[in-house]
């Protein structure tokens, strides 16, 4: 599984990094950037969360 987050559509809300902190973090700006683009099977549950979860839908799972 792949995880790319949008930065055009992240506002920084953090809930990606609330659910998933070992695959997301927030850059200096306060917007989400992805540490891990290719998720470890162990975060793949959460990384979906987060995606259905993230407020502005800027997190893509392939």
């Amino acid at each position: 599984m792949k995880v790319t987050v949008d930065d055009d559509s992240c506002r920084g809300h953090g809930v990606c990094c609330t659910l998933c902190p070992e695959v997301f973090d927030l850059s200096d700006d306060g917007y989400a950037v992805v540490e891990t683009p290719d998720v470890p099977a162990e975060f793949e549950d959460a990384v979906r969360s987060a995606a259905g979860m993230c407020p502005e839908h800027a997190i893509t799972v392939s």
